[in-house]
């Protein structure tokens, strides 16, 4: 029973929609409209497949992408580094516990250490999260604040992981990373449509 981890497909949005309004109260709502625009714009948004079924998403983004976001919005404020922020990771209840969160965080923190000091991401304080909160604490990540989303009102606790590799890994090759083929690569964000005159 392998986990497999790989970039999105555009068919498999509706059930990523699904998956993620299925998850309950730790992980906010999404529409079709903005599961989207993350398609569209997200730097990093990788599926993760076991025995050939859809078991979880993680959508990221840099420092840099201008996502709307107020936990985003809050780490560009508290942040004196770049970073890279997770948005979200969804796990099918079916598969909680075997392994496809701890794929993901490796996955992720694979491709953010070679391009970013830091790793962000929030975890809700209500809503029975202790066991999310010793998965991050199980990571490395620690608090550095909370936040009160204002559209929910809900109560999170903002979480940093300092990348240790990316200090060697920036001095030695800067933005230019080498051209191999095990390197995480980059999702190029889609352009949005062009309107055509008649």
């Amino acid at each position: 029973m392998s986990i497999v981890i790989r970039d999105v497909r555009e068919h498999e949005l509706d059930s990523i929609l699904a998956l993620n309004n299925a998850a309950g109260l730790s992980i906010l709502p999404l529409d079709a409209a903005r599961l989207r625009r993350f398609h569209d714009s997200a730097e990093y948004f990788r599926v993760a497949e076991r025995d050939g079924n859809l078991a979880g998403f993680l959508v990221g983004f840099g420092a840099r992408s201008g996502h709307d976001s107020s936990n985003f919005q809050w780490f560009l404020q508290h942040s004196e580094d770049p970073f890279f922020y997770i948005d979200r990771i969804v796990v099918a209840s079916r598969r909680r516990g075997g392994g496809v969160g701890r794929a993901f965080y490796a996955d992720v923190q694979s491709y953010a250490e070679l391009r970013y000091p830091a790793l962000a991401c929030e975890v809700f304080i209500e809503h029975d999260s202790d066991p999310a909160r010793l998965f991050h604490g199980s990571f490395g990540f620690q608090e550095v604040g909370q936040h009160v989303m204002p559209a929910s009102d809900v109560r999170a606790s903002m979480l940093i992981k300092p990348l240790c590799s990316y200090a060697w890994v920036h001095e030695r090759y800067g933005d230019a990373l080498p051209d191999v083929d095990w390197l995480p690569r980059a999702r190029r964000p889609q352009a949005p449509p062009q309107q055509v005159g008649v």
